[in-house]
């Protein structure tokens, strides 16, 4: 059998097909998944339509193709992140954390799915501790069935909801205690020298250092001068709003035996394989899956930095199971952190090997050669060297070669993390409401993410603004909405408002860098930053606009124009009490 499937993760497909579905060997299935337009966490999963054309196909005799409707597609893919929540924090007179306590109700829809209950629990509750010292925290998820479609992993999985809850709250707090939401969380940060910092909800942070990208934030948005702004518009028709959120996320996801203590049938390791042919030319195979995210560019850029080889040399295969390793596909922004790592474990291998070749040619020690721009040498004399082809060529020949070493030059690596890796930073979020009409109006967006090194600029600040822009959706406009009866009221995109180019500004984007100390690359995840603050943010700020206006404390999202006007209009008809 072969099947093309839209997958992020093709050998998982794979496996349950096979053994679970089909009931044929493994390597009777091959499954390839080719150039992806996104993923997101929906296609994680094993649709049941895959099913269907594989046994119809078995049936016939013939390849069978089917496609979704646009319409099917609204309910049938998984949906994400529907909580009913209550949460009480608690504060010293001068502000300090002490306690924070939050009970959940969590929709898994109306069928269990694959990630359905981990999502709001160890991706969420896990996650409530924030950048914060927090002394104690009480959290009771409970998952319910309903009439829904189901409920499962989508960008950031957990982490949005964790981060816009605690951050909502903070902001609450700061405006309850009259002090500038900036400060309060400056005051309760972590400390860069407290890590590895244990919470109370089983996490270890591996590393931070969260004011610097405050400060770098609010420098960057010039935040005096919004809240001056802010004060000069009050009472003029249209009020300002300033949302600023510090998060944190936790992806990489990490140790195959953690994993499998919380009750998951998953290894969390990832593959590579390294090919060099005779020419020089080298071939990366990676059990990592790319739907959007660049590791067609990214991953050859690790290669060729480590291998100090030209890029255009390097070429990546994925989503194929006849020709890679086992691996366990991309979600949770693992690609880097885990499958990177996995390349870069399998390319020292390479090096390793070459520069023992080189030594042998040379006639020298394995510590006396040094490797640059595609040159073996050794070190104080430059001018006796072996170029990379000369040594990727020896060892296909095996003519002058070290005698207990194997010929060829390929490797293979399985690497599985230590810990997660913990991204951090702060993102601003600047609104214009209409009191008239209800309007909101995301004027301005700025962010500060720190993801460890950068491997490609270009590629995680494009991530970045990805996911700013689905978390905004989500904050001012994006609602499965369903009727008393159970009729799905969203089921195409004239009533799922989705956000265009007109609603989102021009973004302001920046970093610090904080190494992780787990992984051999340092580096931590960046594809779902972006929208795991964004809601937060932008949430923040309409609330604060509405807050500075006329006093309201909160509303759930989405932020419509025709519920902001209810909200301001029903505040504003409230009879004063006598002392007001």
């Amino acid at each position: 059998y072969l099947l093309y499937t839209t997958s992020q993760n093709p050998h998982i497909h794979r496996l349950i097909l096979a053994a679970f579905v089909m009931s044929i060997p493994e390597h009777k299935l091959r499954v390839i998944s080719p150039d992806v337009g996104g993923g997101f966490g929906t296609k994680i999963f094993q649709y049941q339509e895959e099913v269907i054309v594989l046994l119809a196909a078995r049936l016939l005799g013939r390849a069978v193709k089917w496609t979704a409707r646009r319409s099917e597609a609204f309910v049938s893919d998984a949906q994400g992140r529907d909580h009913e929540t209550e949460a009480e924090l608690a504060l010293s007179d001068d502000g300090l954390i002490l306690g924070f306590r939050v009970n959940t109700l969590a929709n898994l829809g109306a069928y269990q799915t694959l990630f359905a209950p981990a999502v709001p629990t160890y991706l969420y509750a896990t996650l409530l501790n924030g950048v914060y010292r927090m002394p104690a925290i009480h959290a009771r998820v409970t998952g319910v069935m309903t009439n829904t479609v189901p409920v499962d992993a989508y960008r950031g999985a957990g982490r949005p909801e964790a981060t816009y809850l605690v951050e909502r709250i903070v902001d609450i707090a700061a405006h309850e205690l009259n002090m500038d939401p900036a400060e309060l969380r400056r005051k309760n940060f972590i400390g860069p020298d407290e890590f590895p910092y244990q919470t109370p909800v089983a996490l270890v942070y591996d590393s931070g250092n969260y004011e610097p990208a405050l400060d770098k934030a609010m420098t960057m948005m010039n935040y005096p001068a919004l809240r001056e702004e802010q004060a000069r518009m009050k009472g003029q028709g249209k009020i300002l709003g300033v949302g600023l959120i510090s998060f944190l996320e936790a992806c990489g996801l990490a140790p195959s035996a953690l994993v499998g203590q919380l009750g998951a049938q998953a290894g969390q390791w990832e593959s590579s394989l390294v090919r060099v042919h005779p020419t020089g030319k080298v071939e990366l195979y990676t059990g990592s899956h790319s739907h959007g995210q660049g590791h067609e560019t990214a991953f050859p850029q690790i290669a060729a930095d480590e291998l100090q080889i030209p890029i255009e040399d390097i070429d990546l295969i994925h989503g194929d199971t006849g020709r890679m390793p086992y691996g366990w596909g991309t979600y949770g922004s693992r690609s880097a952190a885990v499958g990177g790592s996995a390349l870069k474990v399998a390319l020292q291998k390479i090096t390793t090997k070459m520069k023992r070749i080189a030594a042998h040619l040379l006639e020298a020690s394995v510590d006396d050669i040094e490797h640059e721009d595609g040159v073996f040498r050794i070190k104080g004399a430059p001018e006796k060297s072996k170029t990379f082809f000369d040594i990727s060529l020896m060892a296909h020949l095996a003519h002058n070669y070290p005698e207990d070493l194997e010929p060829g030059l390929e490797a293979t690596a399985f690497y599985d993390p230590k810990n997660f890796v913990y991204p951090f930073g702060t993102h601003i979020a600047v609104v214009e409401i209409d009191t008239d009409t209800g309007h909101v109006k995301l004027r301005n967006y700025g962010c500060i993410d720190d993801c460890g090194p950068l491997i490609n600029p270009l590629i995680a600040e494009g991530q970045v603004h990805g996911g700013i822009a689905q978390g905004m959706g989500q904050a001012l406009l994006e609602d499965a909405a369903y009727d008393e009866d159970g009729n799905f009221l969203a089921g195409t995109y004239m009533e799922y408002a989705m956000p265009r180019a007109d609603d989102v500004p021009t973004f302001q984007i920046g970093h610090t860098v904080t190494p992780s100390p787990h992984n051999p690359l340092g580096v931590k995840g960046i594809g779902e930053a972006g929208t795991i603050a964004s809601t937060a943010a932008v949430a923040n700020a309409v609330m604060d606009a509405l807050w500075h206006e006329c006093g309201i404390a909160h509303l759930d999202m989405p932020y419509t124009a025709e519920k902001v006007w209810k909200a301001i209009r029903d505040a504003r008809n409230q009879p004063q009490a006598a002392d007001d």
